[in-house]
């Protein structure tokens, strides 16, 4: 088990992340420049409102400190390739989708380890673990955004090569977020089963939420429908193998996958089941 997260864990991130950057191209990111407003509504949505919503629903449940800590690594991880398939299959924006998960993702290794240190602060407070934000920094740059230039420059040097390995690479990625999120589980079965209840309301309801808040607030905007629906994928999913990494992260391997890696490991399966209604919805109309 320890050398499934230490070891597993970092890699299997970095092959999803590469997956991401294989799929981007250096256009996706000029994208954010000649469509300013729609980016800022999405960037917004999951910079900020994402947070304040988890840290409401965390209050409002009462959960305890150690899931309350892993609701909030949830909602500071950016959205990832999910996000980009769900916003192709509803029908949705889907250059939008691309270009806001490519430049969050980046963006993360500034806001991630900042707002995890404080949120580790606040719930656990004298019991919480020493948090390097510098350390934090770079672990993440090395598994999320090194691996996505790697992509990027894959994709852009090497267009045919990238192509070929693209689908069997995506293949590969997703058996490893089934694995680590699994093994989460697993390693964390009785903490699980005690909390399954509320945790898993509250998940639900944080999803539901965000899927809502994120197309309200795109429609406030008066931005497009297809517009609108991205942003509301956007907002409402999030990259939960990201979220079961900074967990280990955060408190090491020494003890198996942390209580705080439980909640991202239990979205990885509630978020379909959420989305599957608003896809349907978003297609449809």
């Amino acid at each position: 088990m320890d050398l499934l997260i230490s070891v597993g864990l970092p890699i299997s991130l970095a092959i999803i992340m590469l997956s991401l950057g294989i799929g981007l191209e250096i256009a996706d990111f000029r994208r954010v420049i000649s469509r300013r407003y729609p980016f800022a509504i999405g960037a917004l949505c999951q910079v900020v409102l994402l947070p304040v919503a988890a840290f409401a629903t965390v209050k409002l449940f009462g959960l305890p400190p150690e899931i309350a800590v892993g609701f909030m690594l949830l909602s500071f991880c950016p959205g990832g390739v999910t996000s980009n398939i769900l916003s192709k299959l509803a029908k949705a924006d889907v250059a939008l989708s691309v270009s806001l998960t490519a430049v969050i993702s980046l963006l993360s290794i500034l806001t991630v380890p900042i707002l995890a240190a404080w949120s580790i602060n606040h719930f656990l407070g004298e019991d919480a673990p020493e948090v390097s934000i510098s350390g934090l920094a770079i672990a993440m740059f090395l598994i999320t955004t090194l691996p996505v230039a790697i992509g990027v420059s894959v994709r852009h040097f090497a267009a045919t090569f990238a192509q070929k390995i693209d689908a069997p690479l995506s293949r590969l990625a997703t058996a490893l977020f089934v694995l680590i999120v699994l093994a989460a589980l697993a390693g964390n079965w009785q903490l699980f089963v005690d909390n399954l209840g509320v945790m898993g309301a509250g998940l639900i309801s944080l999803n539901v939420a965000l899927l809502l808040i994120g197309l309200g607030l795109a429609r406030a905007a008066s931005l497009s429908w297809n517009e609108s629906k991205t942003i509301s994928i956007e907002t409402g999913i999030q990259n939960s193998t990201l979220g079961i990494t900074l967990a280990a992260l955060i408190t090491g391997t020494e003890s198996g996958f942390s209580p705080l890696a439980l909640p991202s490991a239990v979205y990885g399966i509630t978020m379909y089941a959420v989305a599957i209604p608003f896809l349907a919805w978003f297609r449809n109309r």
